[in-house]
């Protein structure tokens, strides 16, 4: 029963709208401990564990990126993601509606890098 909600986890895709953040935060440390860089592909997510990555593909545009959470957030209503400047840019959304797949859960311990 654990094997297969796991398996379930792991497939399941989100649909919700999703925005970025950038060079306000950037050179600041994130809720999981790592400076964040916007030139990187990261993102936030209220409750993900760090370190877990997902595939998100922006609806509109068909684009999909791979990226690691490595904060909390975001803390505006209706939103699942706020993806980094990079990660954005990549699927051309400052605000879009994606949807996210888990590809794999991380060990959500806080790093100090």
């Amino acid at each position: 029963m654990v094997v297969t909600l796991s398996l379930l986890l792991s497939t399941t895709v989100f649909a919700a709208n999703t925005s970025y953040y950038g060079s306000k935060f950037h050179g600041k440390r994130t809720a999981s401990g790592s400076i964040f860089n916007m030139n990187s592909l990261t993102a936030a997510h209220r409750t993900l564990p760090f370190g877990t990555k997902v595939q998100v593909t922006n609806q509109k545009t068909k684009k999909s990126v791979v990226v690691k959470i490595t904060d909390r957030g975001p803390y505006i209503r209706g939103r699942i993601l706020d993806l980094s400047k990079a990660a954005a840019s990549q699927i051309d959304c400052q605000l879009c509606t994606t949807t996210m797949k888990v590809l794999s859960y991380g060990d959500g311990k806080y790093r100090k890098e």
